[in-house]
């Protein structure tokens, strides 16, 4: 995505302002009543890191809009449409373009699939905005097509600050690549107790080197690292949380190393190199996804 942080095309009535670093609830507030004030619960985050991560590796626009008009699309011109969902044709305007291989005109239009209301009803859109992530329909100009169903999020500033922090990463050189798999596992004891090291090899979807390394000291707590090339580095850092470093990984690790992966048959080695796995599992945290 090379164009990043185009200007509205048309002037914004109302600048979005930037968020947090990170997407997260909304301040607690408080109510006034006939009485002492009484706390709101906190909202419910829309996404995550790894939520936005998955769709800007897919799109190629990423841009702010506010919905002008939708149309109903008649069912039996909406295949693929599952029950309990209207599909929408949306006209909108572009307020911000945050990613897109060419500038967007001022009005663009899409499809989005919404779910009815307890009346049956598919809900208002009209004057609300929206972050989507899209890409443009072949011989269209001005048509758009989401990535995926879910692909259509509020405009908060909170998800644009977000949209923003992804896409910096992911325009970044030397990205590092897709893991697909863990391909070798192998651990070694030290001369003292409690001492070895663990190496770990892993595939990726372009072939590019990628190694785990755990260090165990006695007395001291247990160190890891990724090594992004071919060199096995004992220098090694595990990855910030929240980059593209730590989405590779803890989105993408299996669960359990795969049998075939084990390069050694003594039985200590292996039970060494899954307790060192699962050490580095918990340190990565979960990939918290909050998209359906």
């Amino acid at each position: 995505m090379p164009y990043i942080g185009h200007a509205p095309t048309r002037p914004s009535r109302n600048r979005l302002a930037l968020g947090f670093f990170i997407i997260a609830a909304f301040s607690a507030t408080c109510v006034q009543a006939q009485g002492p004030e009484v706390p709101v619960a906190a909202a419910r985050p829309l996404a995550t890191f790894a939520d936005f991560a998955d769709l800007a590796e897919r799109a190629s626009i990423i841009a702010v809009v506010e919905v002008r008009d939708q149309t109903v699309v008649k069912p039996e011109r909406a295949p693929g449409l599952a029950p309990g969902y209207a599909r929408l044709y949306i006209t909108a305007d572009t307020i911000a373009l945050l990613a897109s291989p060419t500038p967007l005109g001022e009005s663009l239009n899409y499809l989005v699939d919404m779910p009815l209301d307890a009346k049956g009803k598919p809900p208002k859109l009209k004057k609300q905005r929206f972050l989507l992530f899209a890409d443009p329909v072949a011989g269209r100009a001005g048509s758009l097509q989401l990535v995926d169903q879910g692909a259509q999020l509020p405009a908060t500033p909170e998800t644009e600050e977000l949209a923003r922090v992804v896409i910096a990463a992911f325009a970044a050189p030397d990205l590092p690549p897709e893991i697909t798999g863990v391909r070798d596992v192998m651990s070694v004891a030290g001369n003292l107790a409690g001492e070895s090291e663990t190496q770990l090899f892993l595939d990726t979807k372009t072939g590019d080197p990628v190694s785990l390394t755990v260090l165990r000291r006695p007395g001291m707590a247990p160190q890891w690292g990724v090594s992004w090339s071919e060199i096995v580095d004992q220098a090694a850092h595990a990855p910030q949380p929240q980059t593209v470093e730590w989405y590779r990984l803890a989105c993408s690790l299996p669960r359990q190393l795969p049998a075939k992966a084990y390069l050694q048959d003594e039985r200590q080695a292996r039970v060494q190199a899954e307790a060192d796995y699962h050490f580095i599992l918990e340190q990565l945290g979960p990939c918290e996804r909050l998209r359906t």
